[in-house]
Order: structure tokens, then C-alpha cells, then sequence
């Protein structure tokens, strides 16, 4: 119970502070005396460099760091990964190293030469460990990725670059990136292969959260308040870390998007996905469930799914709030997310209708439901 409490506590602190962080930075924009001065090469407080200075921050503290080293099944997925893809004498990247545990698998399995490449504070302490252990061959370079460059390509590119959204830790940028500039013909992306999911469920009834304008209080009612709704888009979404949360999914999830960061261009991403699903359990929509897979092998993956008892907790879901509707088993529902930078959940927008019966194909009456921000 206390750690699901603290993992429920630590998506939630992480959240708000982001959100905090961002409020901050655009304060700063709007005085541009202190934004030249806060912010150096002319960055002038853009959301990559706000973001960049929050990783610097966050992964320094060592309650990130044993977060995502508590996580067994994040450490098993990774071990099994590299034991497997990692020969003896390979040169490898390690992208966004921490405390270096990635790194000390590779070079314990015997690689040439690993760059383990961090540019937050807790690289002092990677050296560290690293000389506490006895780690040879491993070169701890503080810098951004797109900064670093070698003599050589790599064999080899280690990477655990996933957000809670798949897309919002720069994954795709940072590791293609890496792969096009400096990884050789044939090399591995460890992991490479994801799926992405965005899931209708309903909320158990004691965790749900409606919308202030859905509530009824022993009379008191709020629905004139739907004409305020706010305009901040993270109040559309909810984070979670633990099983209770979710009560089903409302079809049979699959993923919305497949890519592999072997063969992706960046561009080859959409930025609008349609999909439909058919209701196979009844109940409540509330929303929609983000959370992603990773594959290494076919028999070797890492999930953060609301409903997988192995999920990996070091990684919340997140739930694209919906003004709540009901829907019977054999209803189909039609999803549109519309994307305008994958880095950047403040920029999606999700919407749904119900599909009208097929003997009534000109029943528009059955309503398209846009996403609360956009139709605020």
C-alpha cells in the first residue's frame, strides 16, 4: 500500500511540477531582460531548452535514480536486452547513462568500449560507482547527445529514452540522431521496436475524478460550469502508476502506432491517427489510456499498461480525460488524435463520435465528441 501510495504521489508531483516548470518558463519569455539572461545561447526559454534544464534537475536527485532502479522489471528487461545483443568487443553508446547500470551491463559483457553519455549532475556519482565496482572500459562524457561525436561508429546504441506519453522524453529526435551520425551499418538499437497505445476505458468508480460540470453533490449541481472550462491542457489528463485505477478497457487494446527506431525517419510519424474500436465490455468511456510497449525479442518486452500486473511502475499511464458516456457491447467507437509535436503532449487533441448503426447510416444524431480543451 505505501508504495503504490508513493507511486500514485510521485506521477502526480511530477506532473505538477512540470506543469509548474512550464507556467515559470513562460513568465520568464514574456520579460526578455531576464529570459536573455537565464537562458544562454539564445535559447531564449524554448521548450527544448526548458526541458533539457528539467532533465538536468530531475535525474540528478537520487530519488529518480532508485525509482527507476527499484523497478524490477524495468532492470530485468534491460539486463536480458543486453546480455543478449551486447557481443564481446562491440563499442556502444549508453544515451542518458544516470548512475550508469546500462553501461556496467555492457561492459561486463565484455564491450570494447562504452561512451555513457549524461548531462545532468549524477554523472560525479557514475564515476563513482563505476570506480567503486572496478568498471573498465566505460568513458563517461557529460554532454547532450546531439553534442557528442567519436572517432568510429558505435555497434551498439542503449537507450531507455521512454516518457509516460512514449514520445515526451525527445526519443525519436535523440536516438536517430545518434543512429544517423554515428552508429555503423547493421547496428543495434537496444530497444528499437515500440508500440503505442491509446486505450478507451472506464475508471473505477472509486478513483474517478469527474469533471467539475458532471457533478451533482446531494443536489448541488454544477453543470453550469461547463461554459468555464479551463484551458489548460494538462487538466485533461490524469496520471496513475498503479492496477487500480482502471476497471477495463472498453475493447481489446491494440496498439494505434508501431515503430522502429532502426528504419523510422521522424517525419514518417503522423501527426493525426483515426482508429475505431468495438466495445466488447461494457460501461462508462472516461478516457483514454496512454501507455506504450517495448520489444527487444519476440519473447522479451516491457510494458506500462494500467491493467498488466507485470507492468513496469517506474513509468506512469495517462488518461486523456472524456466527458463521460456510456456504451453497450457490439458499439463501435471512432477515435481521432491529432498530434502536432510528439514531444509536446500540451498539443494534442483527441476526439470520438459513436458510429451509427449500420441501418442507419445517416444518423448523425449519434454526435462527435471533440476533446474538452478543443471544444472549450
Amino acid at each position: 500500500m505505501l508504495s503504490r501510495s508513493l507511486q500514485r504521489l510521485s506521477a502526480g508531483g511530477f506532473s505538477a511540477l512540470r506543469r509548474g516548470l512550464g507556467r515559470c518558463g513562460e513568465w520568464i519569455r514574456a520579460r526578455p531582460r531576464l529570459a536573455a539572461w537565464l537562458y544562454r545561447g539564445g535559447e531564449s526559454g524554448t521548450a527544448d531548452a526548458q526541458y533539457r534544464a528539467f532533465n538536468g534537475w530531475y535525474f540528478s536527485q537520487f530519488d529518480a535514480q532508485e525509482k527507476m532502479l527499484a523497478d524490477r522489471p524495468r532492470m530485468e528487461f534491460y539486463h536480458a536486452a543486453i546480455a543478449r545483443h551486447v557481443q564481446p568487443g562491440d563499442r556502444v553508446i549508453d544515451l542518458g547513462t544516470g548512475t550508469g547500470i546500462l553501461a556496467a551491463f555492457a561492459a561486463r559483457r565484455g564491450a570494447a568500449k562504452v561512451y555513457a553519455l549524461d548531462h545532468s549532475n549524477i554523472l560525479k556519482h557514475a564515476r563513482r560507482l563505476a570506480e567503486h565496482n572496478g568498471l573498465e572500459h566505460v568513458e563517461f562524457v557529460a554532454t547532450h547527445s546531439r553534442n557528442f561525436t567519436t572517432d568510429g561508429r558505435v555497434d551498439v546504441i542503449l537507450h531507455e529514452q521512454m516518457g509516460d506519453f512514449l514520445f515526451d522524453e525527445a526519443m525519436v529526435p535523440n536516438v536517430l540522431d545518434l543512429r544517423d551520425r554515428l552508429l555503423k551499418p547493421g547496428g543495434l538499437i537496444v530497444p528499437s521496436r515500440f508500440e503505442f497505445f491509446c486505450e478507451p476505458v472506464k475508471v473505477r468508480d472509486s478513483r474517478r475524478i469527474p469533471f467539475i460540470w458532471e457533478l451533482d453533490v446531494h443536489g448541488y449541481d454544477y453543470s453550469s460550469l461547463e461554459r468555464s472550462r479551463p484551458q489548460d491542457p494538462q487538466y485533461y489528463r490524469h496520471a496513475g502508476n498503479d492496477l487500480g485505477v482502471v476497471e477495463h478497457f472498453l475493447d481489446e487494446p491494440e496498439p494505434v502506432l508501431a515503430l522502429d527506431l532502426q528504419t523510422l525517419r521522424e517525419a514518417d510519424l503522423p501527426r493525426e491517427i483515426h482508429f475505431s474500436r468495438t466495445v466488447v465490455n461494457a460501461g462508462r468511456l472516461d478516457g483514454l489510456a496512454v501507455f506504450f510497449r517495448a520489444r527487444v525479442d519476440a519473447d522479451l518486452s516491457l510494458t506500462s499498461s494500467p491493467s498488466d500486473p507485470g507492468r513496469a511502475p517506474n513509468w506512469g499511464y495517462r488518461i486523456l480525460r472524456i466527458d463521460a458516456e456510456n456504451f453497450a457491447v457490439g458499439d463501435t467507437i471512432e477515435f481521432t488524435l491529432a498530434v502536432d509535436q510528439w514531444t509536446e503532449p500540451d498539443t494534442w487533441r483527441w476526439s470520438h463520435r459513436r458510429a451509427p448503426a449500420r441501418e442507419m447510416p445517416h444518423a448523425s444524431e449519434s454526435g462527435a465528441h471533440e476533446s474538452p480543451l478543443a471544444s472549450a
